[in-house]
C-alpha cells in the first residue's frame, strides 16, 4: 500500500478520502484555498496546505502549486476526487513526470474517454450505439446552428469536457440556440477550461442510466452493475439509485458488456463510469439506450454501488494504484438489496434552484442502520458562493426499492438544517411522489411537478412567524432574567414585554422582519392573568390583511435555532428567518425605487449586455450572475432605458446588491 496521499479536492469527497486513507493506514496531505481554512477536511488531514485565492483556478485547478505541495511533503500519490483536475490528463502526466502515483487512470485512457466527441467515435466503431447529432471539431456558431436545424428541435448542447451537467444546454427552437450555445460555451470554459462543444438530438422521456466500471492494471475489467440518475434538474442529478427500476436481466447484462469492452478498449484503470441515455417512453428495453459519454473518474453517487455490492471503492482505488490486482472477477459479484441516494444542497427551491449562502446555524443528521451520511461541514461552518453548494449526500440501503426509499424519505424528514436555504423538504417530496415510487419518470419529471415538489415561490407561513415571535419573546424575558440573576442588575418592571395595564386586553405591537421583508405583528394576552402559552397573534401582511394564529401547535425545541440576529423556524424542512425590526438599520446601498434589478445570489458579475442609455425590452438579458458553478441570467422587468450600471464585470455582488437600474415606461 502507498505511504502517504494529497488530496487534490475539497468538501465531502476530500473527508471521504481522507477516512479511507488513514483506516490503511496512509498519511494525508490537503491542499486548500483561502476559503477552506477552517474546512473539516483541513481539520481531518494530518497536515493541510494552502495553494491559492478562493476562486478555484488560482487554487483546486492550479497543477503546479498542487505538485509543489506534494513534493514538498513527500506525497506517494495523489487522489484527485471528482470534479476540479480529476479528469484533466495533463495533471496525470504531470503526476508521471514528477515520480508520483496518480489514483486514476492513464492519462492516455483520460484523453480518449474525457473528451465526448472522441469517446463517441471510439464506442461507435466498436458497435455501441450513440445519439444521433454532430460531434465534430468544427465550432463556427453558424455552423453549429445549421447542424441543429439538420438535427432537429428540441436539441441538447453539451460541453466536450466535463460533466455534471457544466455547460449543458437544452434548445427547443431555433430562435433560442445563439443564447444557449454562448452560455454554454462560457459556462465550459469557466468549469473546465475549454468551451467546445457538440449538439445531439435530445432524446424524449430519457432515463440516464450509468454503468460503474472497474480494472486493475493488468488488463482485469468488471463492471459493478448499474445506477440510475435520471431525478434531475438543470441537467445536475437530485436523486440516485442502484439498481435501476425496471432494468431486465438482458439489459443489464448487454449495458454492462459494452461498458466493460470501452473501458478494455482505452486501457482504463481504476473506477469509471459509462453514462447511457435509455429511451424510456415503454419501459426499459435493450435496443434503446444510446452511449453519452464516459467519466474517467470516481462518482458523486458512488456510495449506492457501494451499498448494494458491499465494496468500498476509494479503497479499490487505492489497491489497483498501488498495483494489487482485483480481488473478484465478474462471476463473484451480486446485487444485495436497493440504495437511494439524495444530494441535500444549500439551494432555494422556491426561488428556482438559487444557491443560498451562510453560516450553518444547525446541521443534524438522524442516525441508524442502512442509514449514511457523507459530508464535508459541521455546524458553524460557512457555505459560501466559490464551489459546489452540496452539503452533503444522504444514503438509505434497504432489502427492496420501497424499503430504502421509505428510510430515505424518513432520514430526510429528520434531518435539521438551518442557515443557507436548502432542498430537503424538496428532497422528501420526491421520494414520496407516486410517480417515482411506482417507476414511472424520466429526466424531465422534476420540471414538470415543481408544485406538486414544492419548488414553487410561496408566502411567509403564519405559523412560522407566530413562534418565531414567541421565541423572540421568550429570549427578551430569558436575557431580563439572566441579567437580574446571573449579572446582579436590578429588575425593572418598565423593561418588561408583557404589555402590562390595569384593564382592558393586553395587546402589544412588534414589527418584525421576516425573511428580510418587514411584517407588523400584533401579541394579545385575552386574559390580564393569562401566561406566555396563552397568547394569540395576529400577523398583519403587506397587503392590509391579518391573521390570527392561536397556541395550537406543541414546540419543539429542534423547530428554533438562534441566530445572531433572531431565530429561524424550521417546519417541515422549511426555514423562516424571523427578527425584531430595527428603525435605524437601513442599507442605504440596496434601497432602490422599484426598477433596480439586483443580483440574486451571491456571486459574481461575468456578463453585461447592456450600458447606460441603452434602450432593453421586456424579458432582454441584461447580465449574467454566476456563483456555486451556475450562472443566473437577469432581464428586464419591462421596457425602459439602462439609467445607471452600478458593478462592472468580474467583480463579487453581494445576494441583493444593486446591479443595473431601469426607467422603465410608463
Amino acid at each position: 500500500m502507498l505511504e502517504s496521499v494529497l488530496i487534490a479536492n475539497r468538501g465531502e469527497i476530500a473527508c471521504r478520502i481522507i477516512r479511507t486513507a488513514k483506516r490503511l493506514g496512509m498519511r494525508t496531505i490537503a491542499v486548500y484555498s483561502e476559503a477552506d481554512a477552517d474546512a473539516l477536511f483541513v481539520r481531518m488531514a494530518d497536515e493541510a496546505h494552502l495553494i491559492g485565492p478562493a476562486p478555484a483556478r488560482e487554487s483546486y485547478l492550479r497543477i503546479d502549486r498542487i505538485l509543489e505541495v506534494a513534493k514538498a511533503t513527500g506525497a506517494a500519490c495523489i487522489h484527485p476526487g471528482y470534479g476540479f483536475l480529476s479528469e484533466r490528463a495533463e495533471f496525470a502526466e504531470a503526476c508521471a513526470e514528477n515520480g508520483i502515483v496518480f489514483v486514476g487512470p492513464p492519462a492516455a485512457a483520460i484523453k480518449a474517454m474525457g473528451l465526448k466527441d472522441a469517446a463517441k467515435a471510439l464506442v461507435q466503431q466498436a458497435g455501441v450505439p450513440v445519439v444521433p447529432g454532430y460531434h465534430g471539431s468544427k465550432q463556427d456558431p453558424d455552423f453549429l446552428r445549421q447542424k441543429a436545424y439538420e438535427i432537429g428541435y428540441p436539441v441538447l448542447i453539451k460541453a466536450v469536457a466535463g460533466g455534471g451537467g457544466k455547460g449543458m444546454r437544452r434548445v427547443e427552437k431555433a430562435a433560442d440556440f445563439d443564447a444557449a450555445l454562448e452560455s454554454a460555451q462560457r459556462e465550459a470554459q469557466n468549469a473546465f477550461g475549454d468551451p467546445r462543444v457538440l449538439v445531439e438530438k435530445y432524446i424524449l422521456a430519457p432515463r440516464h442510466i450509468e454503468i460503474q466500471v472497474f480494472a486493475d492494471q493488468e488488463g482485469n475489467v468488471v463492471h459493478l452493475f448499474e445506477r440510475d440518475c435520471s431525478l434531475q434538474r438543470r441537467h445536475q442529478k437530485v436523486i440516485e439509485e442502484a439498481p435501476a427500476p425496471g432494468m431486465p436481466p438482458e439489459m443489464r447484462e448487454i449495458m454492462g458488456k459494452a461498458a466493460v469492452e470501452a473501458a478494455r478498449a482505452v486501457g482504463y484503470v481504476g473506477a469509471g463510469t459509462v453514462e447511457f441515455i435509455a429511451d424510456g417512453r415503454e419501459g426499459l428495453r435493450p435496443d434503446r439506450f444510446y452511449f453519452m459519454e464516459m467519466n474517467t473518474r470516481l462518482q458523486v453517487e458512488h456510495p449506492v454501488t457501494e451499498a448494494i455490492t458491499g465494496l468500498d471503492l476509494v479503497e479499490l482505488q487505492f489497491r489497483v494504484a498501488s498495483g494489487e490486482w482485483l480481488p473478484f472477477n465478474q462471476d463473484d459479484l451480486e446485487i444485495h438489496g436497493h440504495a437511494v441516494e439524495a444530494r441535500l444542497y444549500a439551494e432555494d427551491p422556491e426561488r428556482e434552484f438559487l444557491p443560498s449562502t451562510g453560516k450553518l446555524w444547525a446541521l443534524d443528521f438522524p442516525e441508524g442502520e442502512g442509514l449514511r451520511i457523507d459530508t464535508g461541514v459541521q455546524p458553524g461552518d460557512e457555505v459560501t458562493p466559490y464551489y459546489d453548494p452540496m452539503i452533503a449526500k444522504v444514503i438509505a440501503h434497504g432489502a427492496t426499492r420501497h424499503e430504502a426509499l421509505a428510510h430515505l424519505a424518513e432520514a430526510l424528514g429528520d434531518t435539521i438544517v438551518a442557515g443557507p436555504k436548502t432542498n430537503v423538504a424538496f428532497l422528501k417530496k420526491l421520494c414520496e411522489a407516486e410517480e417515482f415510487r411506482t417507476g414511472q419518470f424520466d429526466t424531465g419529471y422534476i420540471d414538470r411537478h415543481l408544485d406538486a415538489l414544492g419548488a414553487v415561490p410561496k408566502a411567509a407561513d403564519p405559523e412560522s412567524v407566530r413562534l418565531g415571535v414567541l421565541r423572540l419573546l421568550e429570549q427578551d424575558f430569558d436575557t431580563r432574567q439572566y441579567k437580574s440573576t446571573v449579572q446582579g442588575g436590578v429588575e425593572s418592571p418598565w423593561d418588561d414585554h408583557d404589555a402590562f395595564q390595569l384593564a382592558g386586553q393586553r395587546r402589544q405591537g412588534f414589527p418584525v422582519m421576516v425573511d428580510g421583508e418587514r411584517i407588523d405583528v400584533t401579541v394579545e394576552w385575552p386574559d390580564p392573568r393569562a401566561t406566555h402559552t396563552a397568547m394569540d397573534v395576529v400577523i398583519h401582511w403587506a397587503d392590509g390583511t391579518s391573521h390570527l394564529v392561536g397556541d395550537y401547535m406543541q414546540r419543539d425545541p429542534r423547530n428554533f435555532v438562534v441566530t445572531d440576529d433572531g431565530v429561524i423556524v424550521l417546519n417541515a424542512g422549511r426555514q423562516t428567518r424571523v427578527a425584531l425590526h430595527d428603525p435605524f438599520d437601513v442599507d442605504l446601498e440596496h434601497m432602490d425605487g422599484g426598477d433596480s434589478i439586483k443580483a440574486p445570489m451571491h456571486g459574481k458579475l461575468i456578463a453585461l449586455f447592456v450600458k447606460p442609455g441603452d434602450k432593453v425590452e421586456k424579458g432582454q438579458r441584461l447580465a449574467i450572475v454566476e456563483a456555486m458553478k451556475m450562472e443566473h441570467a437577469l432581464v428586464a422587468p419591462a421596457d425602459g432605458e439602462v439609467a445607471e450600471i452600478a458593478a462592472e464585470p468580474g467583480t463579487q455582488v453581494a445576494e441583493g446588491a444593486r446591479l443595473i437600474v431601469l426607467k422603465t415606461e410608463e
